[in-house]
């Protein structure tokens, strides 16, 4: 027999009300549907959990074990039951760095009034699809294209890419940069989910490069001095920090910012997500 969540129910039932009859008013069963449940239930497990006499039913040292887990579990169902009714009333956003920038207080405070009967959430999870592919979110903030056939995307808005270097960096002090102001130094990226590669650089004048996975350790290191950063603009106004100063790149090519969604389960609130986004992006 496969154990089912209706005999875990009943267990619980028995052992809450105290008597099989209960159960099963509880149940809205019969007292020998409830009988037979536990009965297969404990075939199942191959254990005794309950101990009956004509006055109580107590749960045996086993049966108190399995009594705990049983809740736990149909706690989880009840918590997936419960997600799976009400998603439609949450819209959870995902980004990787740096949200939506000067933009990201603006989108949630307008979202709240505009659209009060879903609540928005944004969560940060530092993955290539930003959540989307984890199930962590329903929109994904992405400023790559997701070249991935499971998703769709629509363009929201374009950001300038900013240099991040050291306070006392001799670059600091002077304005905007371009290119080629960086191509001698070591630049520090994140392959997974940043927009800055080597080949935005000419053949033959390219930086060396290495590798980070967090921006909180990208900023600690650029603020060091050793590397330096290029970055969305978002990430400048969502992350500033003493000892780093961000400075425009004035040849290089602005940063497509991307909402994106599964192409085959879209949210309800998409399309209204990617209106308010571009609308904010557009005020620009």
């Amino acid at each position: 027999m496969d154990m089912e969540l209706r005999h875990l129910r009943c267990l619980v039932a028995i052992v809450d009300e105290g008597t099989f009859t209960d159960a099963a008013i509880t149940l809205g069963v019969s007292q020998a549907a409830v009988s037979r449940t536990l009965a297969s239930l404990e075939r199942a497990l191959g254990v005794r959990l309950l101990r009956r006499t004509s006055r109580e039913v107590t749960p045996t040292a086993t049966g108190l074990r399995v009594v705990a887990q049983a809740r736990r579990v149909l706690a989880e169902a009840d918590g997936l039951v419960r997600e799976a009714a009400s998603g439609h009333r949450t819209l959870r956003v995902g980004y990787a760095w740096s949200a939506l920038g000067r933009h990201t207080a603006a989108f949630q405070r307008r979202w709240a009034k505009t659209h009060p009967a879903t609540d928005l959430h944004l969560i940060r999870l530092n993955s290539a699809t930003a959540g989307l592919a984890e199930g962590a979110c329903d929109l994904a903030v992405t400023r790559r294209d997701l070249d991935d056939r499971r998703f769709d995307s629509a363009i929201v808005g374009l950001e300038r890419r900013m240099a991040a270097l050291s306070a006392d960096d001799a670059l600091a002090a002077g304005g905007p940069v371009r290119l080629a102001d960086l191509a001698e130094r070591t630049l520090l990226v994140d392959r997974r989910t940043g927009t800055t590669t080597p080949e935005l650089w000419p053949p033959g004048s390219r930086p060396a490069t290495e590798d980070t996975h967090d921006v909180d350790d990208w900023l600690t290191v650029i603020a060091s001095g050793r590397c330096v950063g290029m970055t969305a603009e978002s990430t400048a106004h969502q992350y500033p920090r003493p000892g780093v100063t961000y400075l425009p790149v004035l040849d290089a090519e602005p940063i497509a910012v991307r909402l994106a969604w599964w192409h085959d389960d879209p949210h309800p609130a998409t399309q209204p997500a990617v209106e308010l986004l571009t609308a904010l992006y557009r005020a620009d």
